[in-house]
């Protein structure tokens, strides 16, 4: 029976090793759109064998509320990953909520199981668990509400807000000190989850929509670093290194969209950015605007040598990137070279836009950085602006009072046509008016992204495109 158990372990190990592996390749993958693929694959195969090797566990009595779980999870785990694309951000916060609750609850339960013979380190390490995993919890399904316009997109804000927070924080942290003292402290235990719970709510409340991006990306750290936590408790080698790597991963990511946003982490966090001056916006709006229908447009187009398309997420509400696609397409075989300029924060996730024009089979060395394709706008012919607002903002450079100034844009008003697609003239998701609508270069395109698009490549095309 020993040696039996010995090779069961073994097994398990090899399995757990495989996956971490793939876990690692899996992350290097997706760093690329021509191996994002292979990436995907390679962590679901992973997890797969994660799940086969932690079933194999000789601790397991019983299966059948595996089973029960599995189930449910299936059912709930199906319709989650049938979304719109433009449900993929408050999808991919829900899934942090999960996540994070799975590693607070799995926190709880060890604390009550040896609770008081605990070792310093171990509590530390629970607390850190159970309070990373508390306030990713409750702050996920804020952004997700928040994303989904269920909550108010922009910032909620009260006076001493920050101190308030700072001040449950801290004492979430004094209760997590005395815990790694008197461990047999149980009471406590459950204070301090809810503590994590509420600051995890008043951390998102006051944290506007434009912010969004990197907020998702800053709660998969903290999931991530709760995982890894909850690794070192359950004395799993995988859990450290899958929590590690999404945990890092996700940090290192915020930092790259906080640098993008020229901003710190602080003011994301707590800066309230994105409440309108509605009297500022007010005063924008009448101003006369330049507006033009599709046949203008198309005309334009067709005459152009270079094209720049800038996504945003106004496209991917409209769903109009398949369409975006046959403009791609019927411009370039008039000769026309068209390439899509990609801010690092366009759309409400990271990557946003880059997805979604792949889903469109866009070639992807069409798809440039905001750094590297920013040179060649003063010697474009026509900025085809998509539904984005705030990453396209003059004020930006110039009005040292905007609340973005200061941030690096894509600057498309120093193209010589440009053209905006847009519903109405009402502010982007930071809240803030966009100048670029009022340039003298400047043509917009009123309508639905979708349908608009769709009327340039009829024009483009002699109506051989529905």
């Amino acid at each position: 029976m020993t040696s039996e158990l010995a090779g069961g372990q073994v097994v398990i190990e090899i399995l757990y090793l495989i996956a971490s592996v793939l876990f690692i390749l899996s992350l290097k993958w997706m760093s690329s759109p021509t191996t994002a693929r292979h990436g995907i694959w390679a962590g679901e195969a992973g997890m797969l064998l994660a799940i086969c090797g932690t079933l194999l566990h000789h601790g397991i009595i019983d299966y059948k509320l595996i089973a029960i779980a599995l189930v449910l999870g299936t059912i709930i785990g199906v319709p989650l990953g049938r979304v719109q694309m433009t449900a993929v951000p408050q999808r991919t916060a829900l899934s942090h909520a999960f996540g994070a609750l799975c590693v607070t609850l799995v926190g709880s339960a060890e604390y009550y199981l040896r609770a008081p013979n605990i070792s310093r380190f171990m509590m530390s390490v629970l607390a850190i668990e159970v309070i990373l995993g508390g306030l990713t919890v409750t702050g996920s399904l804020m952004a997700a509400g928040k994303l989904q316009e269920i909550l108010p997109q922009r910032p909620l804000t009260y006076k001493g807000q920050n101190f308030v927070n700072f001040l449950l924080l801290a004492g979430a942290v004094v209760i997590a000190v005395w815990l790694v003292v008197h461990p047999d402290a149980k009471t406590l235990f459950p204070i301090m989850i809810l503590i994590a719970l509420t600051f995890g709510v008043l951390l998102i409340i006051p944290i506007g929509g434009a912010d969004m991006p990197t907020v998702i990306s800053l709660l998969n750290g903290y999931a991530g670093l709760s995982a890894a936590a909850m690794g070192f408790v359950l004395d799993s080698k995988l859990l450290i290194i899958a929590g590690a790597l999404d945990g890092s991963s996700g940090l290192i990511l915020s930092i790259i969209m906080s640098k993008a946003m020229n901003r710190s982490f602080t003011n994301v966090l707590f800066g309230a950015f994105g409440q309108v001056l509605t009297a500022g916006a007010a005063a924008e709006e009448a101003k006369p605007v330049r507006s033009a229908i599709p046949e203008e447009a198309a005309a334009i187009l067709s005459a152009a040598s270079r094209v720049i398309v800038i996504p945003g997420y106004g496209m991917a509400v409209a769903q109009a990137q398949h369409k975006v696609r046959e403009l791609y397409d019927s411009l370039s075989k008039r000769g026309v070279d068209v390439r899509f300029a990609i801010h690092p924060v366009a759309g409400r996730m990271p990557g946003h836009m880059n997805v979604l024009l792949a889903e469109a089979d866009i070639p992807y060395d069409r798809l440039i950085e905001m750094d590297e394709i920013n040179g060649d706008f003063p010697q474009t012919d026509v900025a085809l602006v998509i539904g984005a607002n705030d990453v396209t903002n003059p004020a930006a450079r110039s009005d040292s009072s905007s609340p973005i100034f200061g941030m690096p844009i894509l600057d498309v008003d120093k193209a010589h046509t440009v053209m905006v697609i847009k519903r109405s003239m009402n502010p982007g998701f930071a809240g803030i008016d966009n100048p670029l609508y009022y340039l003298d270069n400047t043509l917009m395109l009123f309508g639905d992204a979708k349908a608009f698009v769709g009327n340039i490549v009829r024009e483009l095309t002699g109506g051989q495109h529905s």
